[in-house]
């Protein structure tokens, strides 16, 4: 009996282990003059315009002028890249995919960014009339 329990144990914390988090709720957006440093790593949770959902990362760096910024998403196995501006909590972009898939696509964007430093927002598609959702949550440094 003390085994069978012991399974049991062991299978409901390893279900448990592979049970999908929820992503943070996010913060309140900031203040368009006191925004937080943008420039990092981002785990990326969305929906594309189709609905359909998809993840991975955002890499942001700074560019060449000020309040200028880099982006390179991994997602799904492709790569995209983008450049953006910053103006107040609002971050818009374009964006081009670069590998990983057999579509030449590319789009625009824009980001609010929370006080916590997460970004959410819309992405599109160029020939798509409605834009996909992404959250970006700051990975811990």
């Amino acid at each position: 009996m003390k085994r069978i329990s012991i399974l049991i144990f062991l299978l409901a914390i390893g279900l448990s282990a592979c049970a999908r988090n929820k992503p943070a709720p996010l913060g309140a957006d900031a203040p368009a003059d006191n925004v937080p440093n943008i420039v990092g790593s981002y785990a990326v949770n969305a929906f594309d315009p189709t609905g359909e959902e998809y993840g991975g990362t955002l890499t942001i760096t700074e560019g060449g002028q000020p309040n200028e910024y880099k982006f390179q998403w991994l997602i799904s196995g492709g790569i995209q890249e983008g450049t953006g501006t910053l103006a107040g909590n609002k971050l818009t972009f374009t964006w081009k995919s670069l590998a990983g898939t057999d579509q030449d696509i590319s789009g625009t964007g824009e980001y609010t960014i929370t006080v916590e430093g997460q970004l959410y927002g819309t992405r599109t598609i160029n020939g798509l009339d409605i834009p996909g959702t992404e959250t970006a949550y700051p990975n811990p440094k």
